[in-house]
């Protein structure tokens, strides 16, 4: 491929990646804030947080792109740019899912352990704060590295809208070049080499949480391969 090719698949590699991680970080707030909301003792909050969990759930994010991309201006008048539009329906496509990992989270946390809290008189937030977040946080990485994946994979639907992503810079390098196969399989590594990525920092991020709780993580895959390894070297 020409350096102008090259170019374009750079570029769409900076704009998947921004919507992977701007995608994630806003996710993580509409999943912790549904997901505390459905546990919350308030009913206007529970059913707030149950609509959006189950709606959002269920409503396509392509679906969901098409309509802040071409029916908000349309119907209300509203722009927003492409790429924030693409940020906020992944956004609350997953952040629906991660609401249900922070609810099983938080409520897989050991009754004990919060009545404990309640003796020594710590206030909701604090119990919250102190007791139950750290150990549930533990708990909801692994299910969060999983959305962390299902996210950098939906991203490839912006190319759909024409925003130029990792996808998108594929389809105009086949274009022009006419070589299919090879084009794609460059996509399949690309996303491949991305998710690998991500995997191996969430998985340190959960050695980290456990740590911080005294508690050890079983080692994954490749440092198992890697102390077999230097075992029989």
């Amino acid at each position: 491929m020409s350096a102008g090719l090259w170019n374009y698949m750079f570029e769409g590699l900076l704009v998947t990646l921004q919507l992977t991680i701007f995608g994630a970080i806003l996710g993580l707030v509409f999943a912790f804030a549904a997901g505390l909301a459905r546990l919350s003792g308030n009913e206007l909050l529970r059913g707030m947080g149950f609509a959006y969990t189950e709606a959002f759930r269920g409503l396509s994010a392509l679906v969901v792109l098409f309509w802040l991309i071409f029916v908000l201006p349309t119907v209300f008048g509203v722009q927003l740019a492409p790429l924030f539009a693409g940020v906020l329906a992944l956004s609350l496509n997953i952040g629906a899912y991660g609401a249900e990992v922070v609810r099983g989270a938080v409520r897989a946390v050991p009754q004990g352990q919060i009545e404990a809290a309640i003796a020594l008189n710590f206030t909701p937030w604090q119990r919250m704060r102190k007791v139950i977040l750290p150990q549930a946080v533990v708990a909801m990485i692994p299910s969060f590295s999983n959305n962390l994946i299902e996210l950098l994979k939906a991203t490839a639907l912006v190319s759909v809208v024409f925003l130029s992503d990792l996808t998108f810079g594929a389809q105009l390098v086949r274009a022009s070049t006419g070589n299919t196969a090879g084009t794609f399989g460059l996509l399949l590594v690309a996303y491949g080499l991305i998710a690998l990525v991500f995997t191996t920092l969430m998985r340190l991020l959960e050695r980290r949480a456990a740590a911080s709780l005294g508690r050890t993580v079983p080692p994954g895959m490749i440092a198992r391969i890697f102390r077999r390894t230097e075992a029989s070297a």
